[in-house]
C-alpha cells in the first residue's frame, strides 16, 4: 500500500472515531467523507472490467459495502437539542465501519506483503476473474458505496428527526 492509500484509509476510519463523541450534525458531516471517496474514486477507478466474472465480484463487494453503510447509518444516533441536530456513532456503527475499512486494508496488505498474491491469482483463475483491476474496482466501489450509503442513511434519518422536532433545514433558518 502506498502512503496515500494508508492516509486515505486512516482518514476514513478517523471520521467515525470523531463521531464517537457527540457533535453537531452539519455540512462537514456529509462533505468530508464524500470528498475523500471522490478523491479515491478519481484516483483508482480508471475503468470497470467486465470480462469473465468481474462484474459478479464487483457487484458482490459493492453490495457488502451498501449493507455495511446502511447498517452503520442506522446505528448512528441522531437527536435534536436546542435547535441543532447532534450525531454520535454507536459502537455497532464504529465496528461496522472499521470492519469494512479493515477488511480492505487487510486484504491488500495480505496480497502485497503476506504471500496472498498466489492464492488470489488461483481464486481469480478458478472463478474467471480477469485480473487485478477487477479486485481494485471491487474494493474501491465497496468503500465508495459504504461511505455513500452511510452518509445517505444519516441524511435521511436526520430529515426525519428534523421534521419530527420542527427544526430548520441545514444551513437555513425559518
Amino acid at each position: 500500500m502506498t502512503a496515500t492509500e494508508w492516509i486515505t484509509d486512516i482518514a476514513l476510519v478517523l471520521i467515525v472515531f470523531r463521531q464517537l463523541r457527540e457533535g453537531r450534525l452539519d455540512h462537514k458531516t456529509f462533505l468530508l467523507p464524500l470528498g475523500i471517496v471522490a478523491f479515491v474514486a478519481y484516483s483508482y477507478l480508471d475503468s470497470v472490467p467486465t470480462g469473465g466474472n468481474d462484474l459478479v465480484l464487483i457487484a458482490a463487494l459493492t453490495a457488502v459495502g451498501a449493507a455495511l453503510g446502511i447498517a452503520g447509518g442506522i446505528y448512528t444516533r441522531i437527536r435534536a437539542l436546542d435547535g441543532d441536530l447532534l450525531i454520535k456513532a454507536g459502537a455497532v456503527s464504529a465496528v461496522l465501519w472499521i470492519a469494512g475499512m479493515g477488511a480492505r486494508m487487510g486484504f491488500q496488505t495480505w496480497v502485497e506483503h503476506g504471500g496472498g498474491a498466489d492464492d488470489v491469482a488461483r481464486f481469480s483463475l478458478a472463478h474467471h476473474i480477469t485480473g487485478q483491476q477487477a479486485w481494485v474496482t471491487a474494493f474501491v466501489l465497496m468503500a465508495l458505496t459504504e461511505v455513500v450509503t452511510r452518509v445517505a442513511t444519516i441524511f435521511v434519518r436526520s430529515r426525519t428527526v428534523r421534521a419530527s422536532t420542527a427544526l430548520p433545514v441545514l444551513g437555513r433558518t425559518a
